[in-house]
């Protein structure tokens, strides 16, 4: 009796298993209608290779999938995913080196139980490898995968391919059967697809085949542009929030050319223009870019238009014109950019109409500094570069090239910004001479001037110049542009917390000294301006000694210093020790009499701000002895060192987030130190982020906009007094500070990068240590 219950049992729970099966089975097939109902139904690619992946993934019980359509004109297979709200694109070449790659050009299946096992994948196929680079951006490993190719008539239209099954076993033969099975209904498909793409192609349907727009809202949107008298571009980015990026894309596609959007840091043509009237330009709608590779760039509203096309060459005098696409908004920018008046440079059409490179000569003969056209040349130049921030203009005859090459630094970096023709390179200089008072007979040895420059506004611009006598013959220019400005408060200096505080305890002393180092152009002056502002109080008597004053702030007594005529920075600190001062700002300690008197003052009741050039703020202690300042004067006076550096941060408009591989964090923790790093709290799990460049419009595609400040505080102590005494080396007073508290300009830098306000790369260009 008992064997017949047990039998009985087994039969029960037999049949339930089975019945549990079939009811699995079904859900499964229920489910894989479902996808193929949704195939069938998508109005555009975008709804298949983005909108079906939760379905897809959920069937086959795996972590990842895409959707690959084969490009025919480049043989490519391509796909489209989300990266937060963005659509972007991957691209693939049909080769036996990608997995993906693999099945589609040999119309095979492939399934693999671990992607990294390289005996796995030659035996496959000998070329066959896998790319890690996915993982690393997206934070998971890679371990099967199984590739299918969608296929129409024996004829390949793309490849779908899962990832990672969740179970972490191989895709199994059922799960190869379903994924071809939806692979047939994806040829269909994309068959269909790409009959209705070649049936009517329009400036437009890279928006409709990503979904980013209907065909009856497109048709739709071309009347009602025409009736509210604007593009269909604009009533598109209006209407339908389309990016002006997508906008592009898509006309880039129908054209096959680039996409060209404003920016002001273009150079001026000057000898394409020289020959083009303004008011033929806005009405044509086209200008000229540029001259490159013996080919003339030019952007247009419709490069198909072969009248306007044959009419540009005819102009141009050249068949060697490339055509680029430009909205009608960018086109007007670019030609009201270089045909841009202002009451001091007048008219650039002006200029240009008379700059005639056929008549240039090696001897400049028939032009002279004095010429009105070098003159608002030279305007022009300063002018720009005032406008677009930047903080050098550097003027370079070039002998190879045959012409003169102005170049601006913006954001610590060079960037391209006109060429004048060769003939000018004398007289450009040479005006630039007369502007800061140098002897323009002189071109063998280095000069240095000024030049006080009125801004059409009525403020004033002033510039420092150097000139260097180059190989040729020619002399070079360098301006450095002393804009005045508005002092910054101390709170955004982009301090740490720490080094806001410590900073601000020791400015509020009475007396001692406090230096703020680094090379030139690092921001010193600003942060010690932004220090006095902190504590410019009715009740407090402030002095400045600079060269020259850049900053002005009220309450403050300022003085530029004229080494010329023997007022240097120790006769101007003599004075102010006469004149009842509470606090000195010294410019620079640059010998050992500045130094000695600035010690003295903060030992006889006054708070001494100054700078230095040196490195680091252990060093400066160094220098300064070596100098031959008294050890224990020195000790007794040193409130605190502040180096300093500038480092590019990464445009807020564009910078994108990702989680870094575990190599890019150790070396973050080494460079840091891992001791200290672990206190930071940022350990490497799945939120740890770091940001990293994209480019965009705002920041000319760059990555990187704007600086800020890397700081490392070396507060003086008990301790440090006594090293300083003891004439101690760099690294015993580094190792001492760092005890105390004081964090390297490299370790102030990796913090700001975890912070994602800069990247590894900037901090390594300005700090090692």
């Amino acid at each position: 009796m008992g064997i017949f219950k047990a039998h009985t049992k087994h039969s029960d729970s037999l049949a339930n298993t089975q019945i549990s099966e079939l009811e699995e089975k079904l859900n499964t097939r229920r489910a894989l209608q479902n996808i193929t109902n949704r195939i069938n139904a998508a109005q555009n690619l975008k709804n298949i290779l983005v909108d079906l992946r939760e379905d897809v993934l959920s069937l086959f019980d795996a972590k990842s999938i895409t959707i690959y359509v084969k490009d025919q004109s480049t043989n490519e297979i391509y796909s489209m995913f989300l990266a937060g709200s963005k659509l972007s694109e991957i691209r693939l070449p049909i080769t036996n080196q990608s997995i993906a790659g693999y099945a589609a050009n040999n119309i095979k299946a492939v399934n693999i139980v671990d992607a990294y096992d390289s005996e796995e994948l030659k035996n496959i196929g000998p070329e066959l490898s896998f790319d890690s680079s996915w993982d690393k951006k997206s934070g998971i490993k890679t371990t099967q995968v199984m590739a299918v190719p969608i296929l129409y008539e024996e004829n390949v239209m793309g490849v779908i391919q899962i990832l990672n099954k969740e179970n972490g076993e191989k895709f199994s033969d059922d799960d190869e059967a379903f994924l071809k099975e939806i692979a047939d209904v994806l040829g269909i498909a994309f068959f269909n697809h790409e009959r209705i793409k070649k049936k009517k192609k329009s400036r437009f349907d890279y928006l409709i085949r990503y979904g980013l727009i209907s065909a009856e809202d497109l048709e739709d949107a071309y009347g009602k542009s025409h009736d509210n008298r604007e593009t269909i571009e604009d009533y598109l980015m209006k209407t339908f929030k389309i990016s002006k990026e997508d906008i592009g894309k898509s006309l880039a596609e129908f054209y096959g050319c680039e996409f060209v959007q404003f920016s002001d840091k273009t150079p001026t043509p000057f000898d394409l223009l020289k020959s083009l009237k303004e008011e033929y330009l806005r009405r044509e709608m086209w200008v000229p870019l540029e001259r490159k590779a013996g080919k003339v760039r030019i952007i247009i509203d419709d490069p198909n238009n072969v009248l306007k096309r044959d009419m540009i060459e005819s102009l141009l005098k050249t068949r060697a014109v490339v055509y680029d696409i430009a909205l009608y908004g960018d086109i007007k920018k670019y030609i009201n950019f270089f045909y841009q008046t202002d009451e001091v440079s007048g008219s650039i059409s002006d200029i240009i109409g008379q700059l005639d490179a056929e008549d240039e000569t090696d001897e400049d003969e028939g032009v002279t500094e004095s010429d009105s056209i070098i003159m608002q040349l030279v305007n022009r130049v300063i002018n720009d570069a005032y406008n677009r921030n930047a903080s050098d203009i550097h003027v370079e005859p070039n002998l190879s090239k045959n012409n003169v090459e102005v170049r601006y630094r913006i954001d610590g970096d060079l960037m391209k910004y006109q060429t004048f023709p060769f003939s000018y390179k004398s007289a450009v200089v040479s005006r630039i001479k007369i502007m800061s008072n140098l002897d323009i007979t002189e071109r063998r040895i280095p000069q240095d001037g000024k030049i006080k420059f009125r801004r059409p506004r009525g403020d004033d611009v002033e510039l420092r110049v150097a000139t260097v006598p180059t190989q040729g013959g020619v002399e070079d220019v360098v301006m450095r542009i002393l804009a005045r400005g508005e002092t910054l408060p101390l709170e955004d200096m982009s301090l740490s917390t720490s080094n806001y505080n410590n900073l601000v305890d020791i400015i509020k002393k009475p007396y001692g000294m406090i230096l703020c180092v680094g090379p030139t152009g690092s921001g010193k002056t600003t942060t010690l301006h932004a220090c006095l502002k902190y504590i410019n109080k009715p009740e407090t008597k402030i002095w400045t000694a600079e060269d020259p004053v850049e900053i002005t702030q009220y309450g403050l007594r300022q003085v530029q210093v004229n080494p010329k005529i023997g007022f240097d920075f120790a006769a101007a600190m003599r004075a102010f020790l006469r004149a009842d001062p509470d606090v000195i700002m010294v410019g620079e300690m640059r010998d050992y009499e500045t130094a000695k008197t600035g010690v003295e003052a903060s030992l006889t009741g006054h708070l001494v701000f100054t700078t230095l050039h040196t490195n680091s703020a252990p060093e400066t202690i160094i220098r300064l002895l070596e100098m031959g300042i008294d050890p224990l004067n020195f000790a007794d006076s040193l409130l605190g060192i502040l180096a300093q550096r500038l480092v590019r941060t990464l445009c807020k408009n564009c910078k994108e987030q990702y989680h870094p591989t575990r190599e890019e964090y150790d070396e973050l923790v080494v460079n840091y130190g891992e001791e200290l790093f672990e206190k930071l709290n940022f350990p490497y799990d799945d939120n740890f982020k770091l940001s990293r460049p994209v480019g965009c419009r705002k920041c000319e595609n760059t990555g990187y906009r704007g600086r800020m400040g890397l700081h490392e505080l070396l507060v003086s102590s008990d301790r440090i007094k006594d090293l300083v005494t003891k004439k101690a080396t760099i690294e015993a007073i580094r190792n001492v500070s760092i005890e105390e508290g004081m964090r390297t300009l490299l370790q102030d830098g990796i913090e700001k990068i975890v912070r994602g306000f800069t990247d590894f790369n900037q901090v390594r260009k300005v700090c090692t240590k």
